[in-house]
């Protein structure tokens, strides 16, 4: 395998605290990384780095990890323009949400619907995203789930059943019979697709019981657990996580005391997605209350049609540092290690000997640029598994 050294970076986030400052961002100035095939095989400083096959010369820019968007719904059609713009101007507006979004996805053809996920993939790999989970959740019949997850699995390794998102219209009279479909037929058909299973534990779609009986289930045939948990109110979804040792708790808005001392003494992550607070004008998670107790943060897109329609992950972090009280240097970590944290995984989410090289080369010296100048491209080469994917602003 040919070797490639990158040198003279201004600022390398490494994520590991042993190969560089000390911090949990593991910074190294002046610095240079060596990738062989699809790894990471040095970090260190630019002087002393080892002879390769090729050098490129960062000409005094940062270099991050790429971002890792624990939490997204790809597998959609159509979009929610008009809702969206009635809930910003202040009007009433009755459609169907969700549900409308189900109509659509159910009426899109396969092609149509890979063809979206692709779109938005590429979209987020543009912004310096190098590992995206998605879920299915908008076709709420056996064989509509099973496809959005067939689709899913064409395009990434991170996929998720939800199922469990809403309860299908088909089934608005008889919510028991649509969980038993979910852990039943929906689920068998699902399974082979999926790593994760997911449910919307929240007023108005399942109740702590429900939830339970979907993801013990969905445990039961080999996924992994996660949770949409305490998003538009208190409720059980933080503590069942942490019960079912959930890899992420995601939303988690509305905290009891005792909601962020089991998180902060469980490896469930707390996953927060500003871009649906932004998007809703809803309170902002207090991610400094988790921080400060001990909790581990991940910071993702929930890109979707109906709530929190973006791709962009430095959106979210200059959101989380301007609005929900993290550093510029919590916010880079909790995109980056606590994304890949909360997708149970090591070998991405950071820059150091054996993970696997996803980098991103910023037009700016630090990091800090990311929240320092919001709403500009600052990303400027992306290497993902070793392979440059996206070149200058995403050209």
């Amino acid at each position: 395998m040919t070797t490639t050294v990158l040198t003279h970076i201004s600022a390398l986030v490494t994520n590991d605290p042993s190969l560089g400052d000390g911090s949990p961002l593991g910074l190294i100035r002046d610095a240079a990384v060596v990738i062989e095939g699809d790894r990471v095989v040095w970090t260190g400083e630019s002087g002393r780095a080892p002879a390769a096959d090729h050098a490129l010369d960062a000409g005094g820019r940062a270099v991050i990890p790429g971002f890792v968007d624990s939490h997204s719904h790809l597998v959609f059609a159509g979009d929610r323009t008009e809702e969206f713009n009635a809930r910003m101007s202040g009007r009433a507006y009755s459609a169907g949400g969700i549900r409308t979004t189900v109509a659509a996805t159910r009426a899109a053809t396969d092609d149509q619907l890979s063809a979206n996920v692709a779109r938005y993939l590429a979209e987020a790999l543009r912004q310096g995203t190098t590992v995206l989970e998605t879920k299915s959740g908008y076709g709420l019949t056996v064989e509509d789930e099973a496809r959005a997850l067939r689709i899913a699995a064409r395009h990434t390794d991170e996929v998720t059943f939800l199922g469990a998102h809403i309860v299908s219209p088909d089934h608005a009279d008889d919510p028991a019979g649509y969980v038993d479909l979910v852990t039943g037929p929906m689920l068998d058909a699902c399974a082979p697709y999926a790593r994760w299973i997911d449910v919307f534990c929240e007023r108005g779609a399942f109740d702590g019981d429900q939830a339970r009986a979907v993801l013990t289930a969905g445990v039961a045939r080999g996924l992994r657990p996660r949770v949409h948990a305490n998003q538009l109110g208190h409720g059980p979804g933080v503590q069942l996580a942490v019960e079912l040792d959930a890899a992420s708790a995601d939303h988690c808005t509305h905290l009891t005391d005792a909601d962020v001392d089991a998180l902060a003494q469980s490896d469930t992550v707390a996953t927060l997605l500003p871009g649906a607070e932004f998007s809703t004008r809803a309170a902002w998670p207090d991610a400094r209350r988790l921080l400060d107790a001990g909790a581990t943060v991940a910071l993702s897109t929930d890109c979707n049609p109906g709530s929190s329609f973006t791709s962009s992950v430095p959106f979210c972090i200059a959101l989380a540092v301007r609005d929900m009280g993290m550093t510029p240097d919590e916010a880079v970590w909790s995109a980056t290690a606590g994304g890949a944290a909360a997708l149970r995984r090591d070998d991405v989410g950071r820059i150091a000997p054996g993970a696997r090289a996803d980098l991103v080369l910023l037009d700016a010296p630090s990091h800090v640029h990311l929240a320092y100048r919001p709403g500009v491209p600052l990303v400027r080469e992306v290497w993902r598994a070793g392979e440059r994917v996206a070149g200058p602003y995403g050209g």
